[in-house]
């Protein structure tokens, strides 16, 4: 089974395999989401931006970037601007990524709303 290790909250957890990051999250109480995002967020259809995550490392062991994830600066280019702006981090939606192996993961990355891939 894989394993999936939420760095920030310092908690291991194992999960079924192709199982999304959100999910797994949910399940065992870490928390993906901030201020009004809490409440307020896409359930998981990838179109709100709020449950980005860093993939620290395993992101081999992820899905490839789906539809959701590849037009996202185009249907929300101002919360887009998480998934541009990632000075060469792995950032993902963790509602939109599958796990098939060991993967290590930041919650709430800081965003960087000037960051040098901003105007691409």
């Amino acid at each position: 089974m894989p394993t999936v290790k939420f760095s920030n909250e310092k908690v291991s957890i194992e999960a079924q395999d192709g199982e999304d990051l959100r999910s797994i999250a949910r399940k065992n109480g870490v928390q993906l989401y901030s201020g009004p995002h809490k409440i307020l967020n896409c359930m998981g259809f990838g179109t709100c931006c709020s449950c980005n995550v860093v993939i620290k490392s395993g992101s081999e062991n992820c899905s490839k970037r789906g539809f959701m994830e590849r037009i996202i600066k185009f249907l929300n280019p101002l919360l887009g601007v998480k998934i541009l702006s990632n000075d060469g981090k792995d950032v993902r939606l963790a509602c939109q990524t599958r796990i098939h192996g060991n993967v290590e993961v930041e919650t709430h990355p800081p965003i960087n709303w000037h960051g040098e891939k901003f105007w691409n």
